[in-house]
């Protein structure tokens, strides 16, 4: 049978599994659709092609063989490059760690989703050591929307956004600090999953706040999503953040709908007034799951501060001896960012971190009277590549730190999120996104939401033109 590169990972698995197609076949389509489509998109920094090969024969082998294949048996996946794939040097987009010997071990999720038996497809393009939100990378090149090459993907999971939107890896893994898997999830219309903070294992990934860093995976659709979780859960020592948990499997119960939850709005900080695309996606998926109140999330505001002072000071400690000894090698903006962050006193990083303490407080409180919160992904759907400021609220204000306003008070205290698409009449047909947020540990009740929305065609991932 022919393969749809747009079908569902599980589908694609289920007809190799079948003897329906195989994992040759599924793997030569999209290394063929990465051959002819990348170079518009400028999704992936490195085509792993050999070993994508040689792991879809093994799998084909093994078929023959009559042995029984793994979840995602012969499904393409690709990696943003701060996660190590053996064999490749993990960049993090930068041009100082393209020096580096390559990777000798893939990271622990790598090795999760090649046990069910994913095919890796490579490495993905993104924002320099991750400190971006708009995907425009000054040494590998800007990525691509694959709704409009001329637009964003937002970042620092660009790759991500441009190689899962655009039908050239059914499934991807990111990584979100302050908003990047939310970002490009928003932009580029597909579903993405911020886990809790400290739920998946960082181990051999590279880091860039660690107070903050999370992964997570991206799909086309929330069967792939939450397969891909469930995939990916387990306690690894390798992280001292991750969480000693049990696996709590999600995919094998959706859709259950959305009846029970308490569902809120989420005003004052996260109002669109002024942003008419993110306001009709908000109302729309506010109007499906019953949401009847507004309400503010306390502190909001000023966890959004401690946040960017946690990643400024965090992250310019941590290179600080690249700064002082290839100053020139950075991405002039990013490096800027580092310099401020070395400056600022050790006092007021101590201080952020007590006021996310605080507002984690609060933010509980609120969980104790609802379920589910919502607020908009994005302040408005992908900007053209080069474009350096946006309208906010009457103010013109640059555009690269803003489009965090909605997902950096969030991730400052490491909530469950699920980024889903909602088909609303934005900017130019382009994409835009709505966050489900629950309370730590309650990814199925962000993952439930969004696939009852999905069911009900109140939110999925478009194709793209052509």
């Amino acid at each position: 049978m022919s393969v749809d590169p747009f079908a569902p990972a599980r589908e694609i698995a289920a007809a190799v599994r079948e003897g329906r197609t195989t994992a040759v076949a599924v793997t030569r389509l999209f290394l063929d659709r990465i051959e002819a489509i990348d170079p518009v998109l400028n999704a992936y920094t490195e085509v792993t092609a050999a070993r994508a090969m040689a792991a879809a024969h093994a799998i084909d082998a093994r078929k023959a063989k009559g042995e029984p294949l793994g979840p995602l048996a012969g499904v393409p996946f690709a990696v943003k490059n701060l996660l190590d794939l053996e064999g490749v040097v993990t960049r993090a987009g930068s041009k100082i760690n393209r020096e580096n010997a390559p990777a000798t071990r893939d990271a622990v999720l790598v090795e999760r989703l090649i046990a069910a038996d994913a095919v890796p497809l490579g490495a993905l393009n993104m924002g320099e050591y991750a400190y971006d939100f708009t995907g425009e990378n000054v040494h590998d090149g800007a990525c691509r929307n694959p709704h409009d090459p001329d637009h964003m993907t937002g970042g620092s999971s660009s790759g991500c956004g441009a190689a899962t939107g655009g039908g050239l890896a059914p499934i991807s893994l990111g990584s979100d600090t302050n908003g990047s898997i939310r970002v490009p999830s928003s932009l580029c219309g597909i579903f993405g999953l911020k886990p809790t903070y400290g739920r998946l294992p960082r181990t051999r990934s590279f880091p860039f706040c660690d107070s903050l860093d999370h992964l997570g995976p991206f799909a086309r659709n929330v069967g792939d999503l939450a397969l891909a979780y469930d995939l990916l859960q387990g306690h690894d020592a390798g992280d001292h953040a991750c969480a000693d948990r049990p696996v709590e499997p999600v995919s094998d119960k959706l859709p259950l709908g959305a009846a029970g939850l308490r569902v809120a709005v989420l005003g004052g900080h996260f109002d669109t007034a002024g942003m008419a695309a993110a306001a009709r996606a908000v109302d729309r998926v506010a109007r499906a799951l019953g949401a009847r109140r507004t309400i503010e999330l306390p502190g909001a505001a000023e966890g959004r501060a401690a946040a960017f002072l946690i990643t400024n000071t965090e992250s310019a400690a941590f290179h600080l001896n690249r700064l002082r000894a290839r100053p020139m090698d950075f991405d002039p903006e990013t490096r800027d960012r580092f310099l401020a962050g070395a400056l600022l006193p050790a006092a007021w990083s101590v201080k952020a971190h007590q006021v996310r303490r605080w507002y984690a407080e609060k933010a509980a409180a609120v969980f104790r009277e609802f379920d589910l919160l919502i607020a908009p992904s994005t302040p408005m759907c992908a900007p053209e590549i080069g474009q350096k400021t946006m309208e906010l609220h009457g103010k013109t204000v640059p555009l690269r730190p803003m489009f965090g306003l909605f997902t950096q008070p969030i991730s400052a205290i490491g909530l469950p999120v699920c980024a889903v698409p909602v088909p609303v009449a934005g900017e130019g047909g382009l994409p835009i996104g709505v966050q489900l947020i629950a309370a730590p540990w309650r990814e199925d009740r962000v993952l439930r939401a969004a696939a009852w929305l999905e069911a009900e065609g109140l939110a999925h991932a478009p194709l793209p033109p052509g």
